[in-house]
């Protein structure tokens, strides 16, 4: 099967997230013998971590909190 034309599609369908999801599967060895609605299962879970992922990023940057980074209490470095 040829991945390329499927990649070239996400893009123009601006589907990122399925993009790269379908590429961290295809790394896998052991996802050949999942089942399909297993692997579908998962590659919609990335997705979806993906999204929350950049929505949060999104929300931390307009939010233009004054100490960005988390101050670890009770730590010395």
């Amino acid at each position: 099967m040829l991945h390329h034309p499927t990649y070239e599609k996400f893009a123009a369908l601006k589907l990122t997230g399925m993009k790269t999801a379908l590429a961290e599967q295809t790394e896998r060895e052991d996802i050949a013998q999942m089942a399909f609605m297993d692997r579908l299962a998962l590659l919609l879970d990335r997705v979806a971590m993906i999204r929350e992922d950049r929505q949060l990023t999104s929300r931390l940057r307009r939010a233009k909190l004054r100490y960005p980074e988390p101050v670890l209490r009770g730590r010395t470095n």
